[in-house]
């Protein structure tokens, strides 16, 4: 039988657990597949493996011990359910990892402590001397104090963010899926389930629906989605069905479970990481086929002449996403000039730019030390 060589070898590993990978369809916890999870984990560990869980399931957990049979629909509702939920979902982790041996860490994460480059720094710093300690980082986003424009949105791009943060081998992304299918499974029969992607292309995100489930907000775009920011950090990833018996253990052991998105071999600067998935885009600008290609195949910067929309309202210095002419985000980096400023001098040479703008400060809009491919 053929063997996959990645996450045999993968020596660090984040592992995003969803909620109905927590849970009865009721959304109660469900505490024979947390145990299941722990003791996998902890027994991987054993082994000398390095592992950063990030798990979902605090607004389930709170509403079990609320009692409520409906997830709440209202921002301060879901922060007051996982306040109450993240407690006690910890407390259960503890006390199952403790029978194990294993010392474990809560590590509460917002979009602010991705977006400022110092804090993303500390995070990363953190959770390194964590794994130094032998200590198993147990992740979440910090739904009890994130609104809607801080929260980064569900925990699939949170462990991609922190798979890429620490440099770790391999992501594997646990719900209740088997991977990517050709169609969706539960309504066209004959699907298939897509073993290998090298790259993420258009194609196949459009492959990927929204759905949710009861108690999740993640369903296969943002698990896609999440593959784009790992694998263009350099990490490995694998979507699988947290059901299949010895999941965990049967991938590391390099069976062909779920779905595996192939890294760029090229891993980036610290620097780069950050202006890929920390900050969040505010803005988008639009560049022609020739701009397009010569950004992904040769490393140049943006410059104004090859623009021909802007999207938004941002200001000079924040980060700003590059569609190609075929509506594909191609590119993310730190913008220049305003979009005001764009908007006068987009499609222009830069010997006209002075005479528009009265100067010229910048000659790119972007520049390619402050850009990173994401394709």
């Amino acid at each position: 039988m053929k063997l996959r060589a990645i996450p045999v070898a993968a020596r660090r590993i984040v592992i995003k657990i969803g909620t109905s990978s927590l849970s009865f369809p009721n959304g109660m916890l469900d505490f024979g597949k947390i145990e299941r999870l722990v003791r996998a984990i902890s027994n991987i560990h054993n082994s000398g493996r390095e592992i950063i869980l990030v798990t979902s399931g605090a607004v389930g957990a709170g509403m079990m011990k609320l009692g409520l049979k409906e997830k709440p629909t209202s921002i301060p509702e879901k922060q007051a359910v996982a306040a109450v939920g993240q407690g006690l979902l910890m407390h259960v982790y503890e006390k199952i990892f403790s029978e194990y041996a294993k010392t474990v860490a809560q590590v509460l994460l917002t979009r602010s402590d991705t977006q400022e480059q110092t804090k993303c720094a500390n995070s990363r710093s953190t959770l390194l001397s964590l794994l130094r300690m032998n200590v198993i980082p147990i992740i979440n986003e910090n739904d009890a104090v994130s609104i809607d424009e801080l929260k980064i949105g569900d925990n699939d791009n949170l462990s991609a963010m922190v798979a890429a943060l620490v440099e770790a081998d391999l992501l594997l992304i646990l719900s209740d899926v088997d991977g990517l299918f050709t169609a969706n499974p539960s309504n066209t029969p004959s699907a298939k389930l897509i073993s290998e992607i090298k790259t993420i292309t258009i194609e196949i995100e459009n492959m990927a629906g929204d759905t949710g489930t009861f108690t999740g907000t993640g369903g296969m775009n943002t698990k896609i989605q999440a593959a784009k920011i790992a694998v263009n950090a350099g990490v490995a990833v694998i979507i699988a069905n947290s059901g299949f018996p010895n999941v965990i253990e049967s991938i590391l052991d390099g069976q062909l479970l779920g779905t595996l998105f192939l890294p760029k071999k090229t891993k980036l600067q610290f620097r780069k990481k950050w202006l890929s998935f920390g900050k969040a885009a505010s803005g988008k600008i639009f560049v022609d086929k020739g701009c397009g290609e010569a950004i992904v195949n040769n490393g140049s910067s943006l410059l104004p002449v090859g623009i021909i929309d802007i999207d938004g309202d941002f200001t000079g210095g924040q980060v700003v996403s590059v569609i190609s002419s075929d509506n594909q985000e191609i590119a993310r980096g730190l913008i220049n000039y305003s979009a005001c400023e764009l908007r006068k001098i987009k499609g222009k040479k830069i010997n006209h730019i002075a005479a528009i703008l009265g100067g010229v400060d910048y000659h790119e809009a972007i520049h390619r030390d402050n850009m990173v491919v994401i394709v």
